[in-house]
């Protein structure tokens, strides 16, 4: 068993098939999308654990992921570690911080808050743009002799079919695949703006009232919303100016961001992270459901399926 097909070309897939070739697998892409028109290049992709579970394992994950991205930082490739500031209450899970590289994380200085958050953390955490960081990932699987096929999975027997090992990763996607009714939409929508005299920083401790600035190198990224089981991918006028509102709450100047580009993309969350073979299609492994997190776990979850994946064809030898 040296074949595999991944299926799915986000950030997931993306990783998954990469991690895989490293383990020595001949492996190709099958997706209904390429990179360029999936969810995960429409999102702020800052290493954030967010609307993720099982936190024990997500916390797992995301470490990997952290000190992969050290090894990740390349010229040209989007990604880059930056100071983060997330606000927490007294109910936030800040497990995450534990686990870190000494002298990554502290708690922010008074001076250091934006307006509206009275408690956060500073910590130093991989930011990976999606626009440069997918291509150079897809190109990396490319020249290891990975391919890409264009074609749309709608059945576990037809995902079975695909291979003698399959790994489906097509997030949302598994509702209708895997008949997951544990899966749901998360409508997220962001502006994509010119840069602002703002630090980054995300305020997650009000459910329903998500707000964030991520700071790139030509842009900025203001969110957001997290309307859950909401399958709405239009634009709407309501939530841009509701976002708006949430960062002059946090805004020293009250400056107005000119807006660039509104997008708006839903995340595939679930009730955990399902990350196990199937129970009735042996050669298919399930690597979905990342709600929020999928630049922050995606590289962890890779390196624990292929570690995975290389234990169990031994064992078939």
């Amino acid at each position: 068993m040296n074949r595999i097909t991944v299926v799915g070309s986000g950030i997931i897939g993306l990783t998954s098939a990469l991690e895989l070739q490293n383990a020595g697998f001949d492996v190709r892409i099958v997706a209904k999308n390429r990179h360029k028109n999936t969810l995960s290049n429409k999102v702020g992709a800052i290493w954030f654990p967010f609307a993720v579970s099982p936190v024990e394992k997500a916390t797992v994950w995301a470490t990997a992921a952290y000190y992969h991205y050290q090894r990740e930082i390349r010229p040209g490739n989007g990604v880059a570690f930056i100071p983060f500031i997330t606000a927490y209450s007294p109910t936030s899970d800040t497990s995450w911080t534990k686990q870190l590289p000494d002298g990554k994380v502290r708690e922010a200085r008074q001076d250091e808050l934006p307006p509206g958050i009275s408690a956060a953390l500073v910590a130093e955490v991989p930011l990976a743009e999606p626009h440069l960081y997918l291509p150079h990932l897809f190109a990396r699987f490319v020249a290891n002799g990975g391919i890409l096929e264009v074609e749309h999975v709608n059945s576990l027997q037809q995902l079975s079919a695909l291979d003698e090992l399959v790994i489906n990763c097509t997030g949302l996607g598994s509702i209708e695949l895997c008949n997951d009714t544990e899966m749901q939409p998360m409508r997220g929508q962001i502006l994509r703006c010119k840069k602002m005299d703002l630090p980054s920083f995300a305020d997650a401790t009000r459910k329903g009232a998500l707000s964030y600035v991520i700071n790139r190198q030509e842009d900025c990224i203001v969110g957001g919303t997290d309307y859950e089981n909401d399958w709405n991918e239009s634009v709407e006028q309501s939530d841009t100016d509701l976002i708006l509102k949430r960062l002059n709450s946090h805004s020293p100047n009250g400056n107005t961001p000119q807006i660039l580009e509104t997008l708006v993309g839903l995340r595939p969350k679930r009730s955990a992270i399902r990350f196990a073979f199937d129970p009735d299609y042996h050669n298919v492994f399930h690597n979905y459901g990342h709600g929020g997190a999928g630049f922050t776990v995606g590289w962890g979850c890779a390196i624990e399926l292929a570690r995975t994946i290389s234990t169990r064809s031994q064992a078939l030898l």
